[in-house]
């Protein structure tokens, strides 16, 4: 249950992207300066609203001047830890390609309990493979787990996935198909738009589109039975303001909570 929940929470806001070469337009999805914070909660039998995690992603310049560095938080609050004896913290810095808007490098951090994993992916997109190698920095010991694997164009990780959908033409009906890869795997995740529905954001009440990406399955990231929701304003800003998954283990809720962008 505790990995799982650790997966899902990242996943609900990290692992969406409704890409493909068709359709991704050229206008640029980054603000530079742009912080986006969340707050996850868990519905769970007698544990209703339950806040078991903040989450954060802030857009810059990478070290170069010219690609987007964005780097993305998990971390678990208090009230997970005192009700499950559980603690997480995910961190992920994605250098993102200007002018494609794909990945080019994913540096992470997973922390889950006493496991800690770093890692770090590159995205060769002319020769069309990314390199993935893990280590487990608590034992030098332990040889690097490495995996290579074949990529399609338009393949994105957990982070630049989430922000090319905000340059494409979002409208109901349309599916799209996504090439995703995390942890050196590489998946395709069909995506449909399915409403347009009215929610409660810190902007007020705003229209967005209701999307259903197919994250669960035989074969999928997550190799079981749930859904998965999200709501994007249907406005110029194309923000995720809320996120929606049912699982085996609960429902977790996911709200946009804090929006700015700093100069």
């Amino acid at each position: 249950m505790k990995k799982k929940l650790v997966i899902l929470l990242c996943l609900i806001v990290f692992g969406v992207s409704f890409a493909n070469s068709q359709t991704t337009s050229k206008i640029n999805p980054y603000i530079e300066g742009e912080v986006m914070n969340y707050e996850g909660n868990l519905n769970k039998l007698v544990f209703r609203g339950i806040s078991v995690a903040n989450l954060t992603f802030t857009t810059s310049k990478a070290e170069n001047g010219k690609d987007y560095l964005v780097k993305a938080e998990a971390i678990s609050k208090g009230t997970l830890l005192k009700l499950f004896r559980f603690s997480f913290l995910y961190r992920v810095t994605s250098t993102i390609d200007s002018e494609r808007f794909v990945a080019l490098k994913t540096v992470k951090r997973d922390e889950q309990g006493d496991r800690v994993r770093d890692s770090e992916a590159n995205f060769d997109h002319t020769e069309k493979k990314v390199t993935y190698v893990e280590t487990d920095p608590k034992d030098s010991a332990r040889p690097p787990r490495r995996i290579a694997s074949a990529i399609e164009d338009e393949t994105h990780d957990l982070i630049s996935g989430i922000y090319i959908l905000r340059s494409m033409p979002l409208a109901v009906g349309n599916s799209f198909s996504l090439n995703i890869s995390d942890s050196g795997l590489v998946y395709k995740v069909p995506v449909s738009v399915t409403k347009k529905e009215m929610q409660n954001t810190i902007f007020g009440k705003v229209m967005c589109f209701r999307v259903e990406p197919q994250v669960f399955g035989k074969g999928r990231m997550i190799e079981s039975d749930g859904s998965m929701i999200i709501w994007i304003t249907d406005d110029n800003r194309r923000l995720p303001v809320r996120a929606n998954l049912n699982t085996s283990i609960g429902k977790v809720d996911v709200k946009l909570k804090k929006y700015e962008i700093k100069r």
